[in-house]
Parts: structure tokens; C-alpha cells; sequence
């Protein structure tokens, strides 16, 4: 197999994987964002497209970097190691990047939620049955 068509390769599932992570992100990301800042429908929009701009911008120039780590080897096995190999550590990067997302995320909430009980008088505080 030659080099350009294991880089081509690499490319189009590398590109592929962080537009669907980014959508799938995008879409199922905007509740918790819009929890977080309490129902602020434009503020949690405008945070949820900046996420999206900044992972496409993260992962698309590790994706770019990554692709001159090593030379593709020419034998058809190596090669699909090779593509394993690359591919796995941008799996690996998503996954890192999905994590730090939901972790900022949730501090928001966190923040948000402590807001909301300390702006609340001591009469409106949850009352539990005995």
C-alpha cells in the first residue's frame, strides 16, 4: 500500500470520527449547558458552538501533527497496524477531550446550583417528610 494512500486513509477516518464526536457532542451537550446556566438558552448556545469551534480546532490540528509521527511501512499487515496504531491514539485524544468537557461542564452546573441555594432564604429551602 502506498504512503499517500495510508495518510489519505488516516486522514478521511480521523476526520470522519472527530466531526461525528463533535456533532454527537454538540447535540446531547446542550441540556447539561443549559442546567448549568440556568435555562440561559442564549448563553448556553453560545458556549455549546464555542466548545464545538475549539474541539474541531484541538483534535483536527492533533489529527494534522500526529500524521508525520512515523512513516507508513509499504507491507499491507504493517500498514494496518500502522492505521491501528495512529487511529487509536486519536480515539484516545476524543475520548480525553469528551472527558475534559463534561468535567468543565459539571463545575458550571456545580457553581451554579451553590448560586441558586445560597440566593435562597432559609424558608425556601427543600423540606424532606420525617
Amino acid at each position: 500500500m502506498t504512503e499517500t494512500v495510508t495518510y489519505l486513509i488516516y486522514l478521511a477516518v480521523s476526520l470522519s470520527l472527530t466531526i461525528w464526536v463533535a456533532g454527537t457532542l454538540h447535540r446531547n451537550g446542550r441540556i447539561f449547558l443549559l442546567d448549568a446556566f440556568n435555562g440561559n438558552e442564549q448563553m448556553a448556545d453560545s458556549v455549546n458552538q464555542l466548545l464545538k469551534v475549539g474541539f474541531y480546532l484541538v483534535n483536527i490540528g492533533f489529527v494534522a501533527l500526529f500524521l508525520n509521527f512515523r512513516t507508513p511501512p509499504e507491507a499491507l499487515p504493517d500498514t494496518i497496524k500502522y492505521l491501528s496504531a495512529q487511529l487509536g491514539v486519536v480515539m484516545l485524544v476524543l475520548g480525553g477531550m469528551h472527558f475534559f468537557n463534561m468535567k468543565n461542564i459539571a463545575g458550571m452546573r456545580s457553581r451554579a446550583l451553590h448560586r441558586q441555594q445560597a440566593n435562597r432564604g432559609p424558608d425556601q429551602l427543600p423540606q424532606f417528610p420525617h
